[in-house]
């Protein structure tokens, strides 16, 4: 079936009309409102938004623009003139460099996107910030419920929803890779849990549902050994209940919890409704764009960003009271502020008066004040992106992991108001996004081997999903049925990323603005970063009363780098001296990277990373070798001396049970 539906430009080949009444579905403005030289972003759009554009205007004009092409400050006229172009060119002209071709094989398995092997590598232990699991637990409140329907209720919407979306039934396998089991597999649907507390006293409740709470944050669920969706419903006295989900970060991006949450619950309110069918599923997009190393398009891409890494500023050079290496933490706390939907609807008026992204405003606060906090007004952040590239009308509608990272390179103007420096971000994010065919996970694996270094490159991250539901087309339900009401005024969330010291977070809940810091708190000054945090949530207040805009920035004039700082580490190379490899286990160990890598390791000083190796290569490195020799090295010893070498060494010296 061909994936180009017929134009619907009208007689004359003017796709305005058309493309009017895509940006009136996305804004809920009249398509007679808009003026042809006003931009999308001016009209209340945005980068998220964008996504939706470019697989509408695939889906109704059969044109495919790539997503730096429908960017938030696009006109209609210039939306216009580029689509008659890419109509007129026909297949002459191909936006991306891929198309979506469907898998015949639907059980075989497929590689992991970058950002998937990320968060495998963090899961397996030893790396710096490392956890057991990488996942977004959540748990709302439930009124009105009827119980002894709930729990039937609960299940069958699983069951059809698992049917519905196949990486419901996700597995991830040791070395790496994925696969969907099929649907009658044992345990291939995720099963709820059920904690009947109706007839239990308050205190023994509220006892049990912080022990819920505190496994789940702890424990999430582990893809290679079960479902990546753990859901779990307590049953409280009064009608009452909370519904718990815990997902994979493996499995599941962002967009796909929003989605999973509401499919779930409508499903749960309609024992009869089944959701309209998918055409495509994540294993096709993933097999698919597994072709862009070889176009020349993401070659570009690559060429793009290789050229800025040697200038690529450090990260933030946060104070820090203890080693990220030294850490071991259990989990991410949170600092959680809301702006009223009132102050939020005038920030959204503002930003675009402004012809900037809420997002944008947003990273450009949290900018500010990190500057301020690391004493740095240039430094390395780090983006979370949707990242669903527009192959198919139905890639909003699947759940899967898509989303990736993208590097920002921040260099703050001194003496700039704050609409400057927001104007000189959004033409930032425009100029990064047009280069995103290379994820920020490659870009961060090349930049820490030209600095010869495995810990993280960009551990402060920026979150944005402002926007997403108006880009998802409608609000989660408030009643699902059996389950009663959903009670987002009681909601409670936590969020668990590897290699991450600090995350900013901002998303709508309810028509309110959220503010959110999740961070490591056993690396940091509480007290600093509570005034950090104090800083930030004041200053996009300022920004939606309006006085915060034309104001002149209060930055750093010198650089602070006294004590121990985030990225500022010394070099511990051990020097185990060189020559060829020496013993039998060392030619054992260059024989095996050499298969891995596809390059010569003639020398027993050779450096795992600067030879081309990254996390996910390391993970299997070790994997295959265990296997070989029966020996199993920790991670964290390799990591302290990845040379062949080093490696020899560690194998020689692991304990007896781990031989």
């Amino acid at each position: 079936m061909s994936l180009a539906p017929v134009s619907h430009t009208d007689r004359a080949g003017d796709p305005v009309p058309a493309l009017a009444d895509i940006w009136s579905e996305l804004l809920g403005i009249d398509a007679d409102a808009f003026s042809p030289d006003v931009s999308f972003l001016r009209y209340g759009g945005d980068s998220v938004l964008a996504v939706r554009m470019a697989a509408l205007i695939r889906k109704r004009l059969g044109v495919v623009l790539a997503l730096a092409d429908v960017g938030a400050e696009s006109t209609l006229d210039e939306l216009a003139a580029l689509v008659r172009r890419r109509s007129a060119a026909g297949s002459a002209i191909r936006a991306l460099p891929v198309e979506l071709h469907r898998r015949a094989d639907k059980d075989a398995p497929f590689p992991l996107l970058p950002l998937q092997q990320g968060y495998f590598v963090g899961q397996q232990g030893g790396w710096e910030l490392s956890y057991e699991s990488a996942h977004f637990y959540s748990d709302v409140a439930l009124r009105d419920m009827d119980s002894d329907e709930a729990e039937e209720a609960l299940t069958d919407a699983l069951r059809r929803l698992a049917e519905h979306q196949p990486m419901l039934r996700g597995r991830v396998t040791p070395d790496g890779m994925q696969h969907v089991l099929p649907l009658d597999a044992p345990g291939a649907i995720p099963v709820p849990r059920v904690y009947d507390l109706r007839e239990e006293p308050a205190e023994a409740v509220s006892t049990e549902l912080e022990t819920v709470r505190a496994e789940m944050i702890a424990a999430g669920p582990d893809p290679a050994h079960g479902p990546g969706l753990d859901i779990r419903l307590s049953l409280l006295p009064g009608g009452a209940g909370r519904l718990h989900t815990n997902m994979s970060l493996l499995l599941f991006d962002g967009w796909s919890a929003t989605l999973l949450n509401r499919e779930l619950l409508e499903l749960s309110a309609d024992w009869n409704a089944l959701p309209a069918p998918l055409d495509m599923g994540f294993d096709d997009y993933v097999s698919s764009v597994a072709a862009l190393p070889g176009s020349d398009a993401w070659a570009d891409d690559r060429d793009w960003w290789w050229s800025r890494l040697d200038d690529m500023p450090q990260p933030p050079a946060l104070p820090l009271v203890a080693d990220p290496r030294e850490v071991r933490a259990t989990t991410m706390a949170n600092r959680e502020r809301y702006l009223s939907p009132g102050r939020w609807a005038a920030l959204r008026d503002r930003c675009a008066a402004h012809d900037v992204t809420p997002s944008t405003a947003m990273f450009t606060a949290f900018a500010i004040v990190i500057a301020r906090w690391s004493g740095q007004r240039r430094m390395l952040l780090n983006s979370l992106q949707l990242n669903r590239l527009p192959l198919h009308p139905d890639v909003h509608r699947v759940f899967g992991a898509f989303a990736s990272t993208m590097l920002l390179p921040t260099d703050l103007t001194a003496g700039a108001t704050f609409a400057q420096l927001a104007g000189e971000a959004q033409r930032r994010f425009t100029e990064y996004a047009g280069h995103a065919l290379v994820t920020g996970v490659e870009v961060s694996r090349e930049l820490g081997r030209r600095r010869g270094t495995h810990r993280p490159v960009a551990p402060v991250v920026f979150q944005s999903t402002l926007g997403m539901d108006a880009a998802m087309g409608a609000q989660q339900p408030d009643s699902a049925g059996p389950l009663g009401q959903v009670a987002m005024d009681d909601f409670f969330h936590q969020l668990r990323t590897p290699q991450v010291a600090l995350e900013a977070r901002f998303y709508e809940l309810r028509g309110s603005l959220a503010i959110v810091f999740s961070l490591v708190e056993e690396l940091f000054d509480l007290e600093q970063v509570d005034a950090a945090y104090a800083e930030l949530v004041a200053l996009a207040g300022s920004l939606a009363d309006g006085d915060g805009w034309d104001r002149v920035v209060d930055l750093p004039v010198r650089e602070d780098e006294t004590g121990l700082r985030l990225g500022r580490y010394a070099d511990e190379r051990v020097d185990a001296g060189d020559g060829p490899p020496a013993t039998e286990l060392e030619q054992t160990i260059a024989a095996l990277w050499e298969e891995l890598l596809d390059t010569p390791v003639l020398d027993r000083a050779t450096h795992f990373f600067e030879a081309g190796g990254n996390s996910l290569l390391a993970v299997r490195a070790l994997a295959r070798l265990a296997r070989q020799t029966g020996v199993t090295v920790p991670v964290r010893d390799f990591l302290a001396d990845p040379t062949v070498a080093g490696l020899a060494a560690a194998a020689t010296t692991a304990p007896a049970s781990a031989r």
